[in-house]
């Protein structure tokens, strides 16, 4: 089990995870080994909130597909079992993003002197501009 909070966790029998050859540089390792981890999972097993499903959904962006598997790609390793793991901490990382509920914003009003200090500014660059003139005619 991967805890993620105290009350979500993922069952690891629930990860699929297989192996493919990883892109980019590596010489012949590259072509022969499939050291790439690609994990699936399907968000419909897990037992989540409303919301923290559709934080998920928005935060794993192009990784979820339609049906609401997560895929994640991991190769920045050279070994199976590190891209693995990479894997599934990218897996944890993602779930406990979408566990923090965002704090609502409270609409505020602009204080008496930040009003005061804005138009203090406005007179101070509008009399700079007046100033930038040609010379003036004799």
């Amino acid at each position: 089990m991967l805890r993620i909070t105290h009350a979500i966790a993922i069952d690891d029998n629930d990860l699929e995870i297989t192996f493919v050859r990883a892109s980019g540089p590596g010489g012949q390792n590259v072509n022969k080994l499939a050291t790439a981890a690609q994990l699936r999972y399907d968000t419909a097993r897990a037992v989540l909130p409303d919301d923290m499903r559709e934080r998920l959904a928005r935060l794993a962006g192009q990784r979820m597909t339609k049906d609401g598997v997560i895929v994640i790609h991991a190769q920045r390793y050279r070994t199976q079992e590190r891209n693995r793991q990479d894997a599934i901490d990218r897996l944890v990382d993602l779930f406990r993003d979408a566990a923090v509920r965002p704090k609502p914003r409270r609409a505020t009003r602009p204080t008496l002197g930040s009003k005061m200090r804005r138009l203090e500014g406005k007179k101070h660059r509008g009399n700079v501009k007046a100033l930038r003139g040609g010379r003036p005619d004799d």
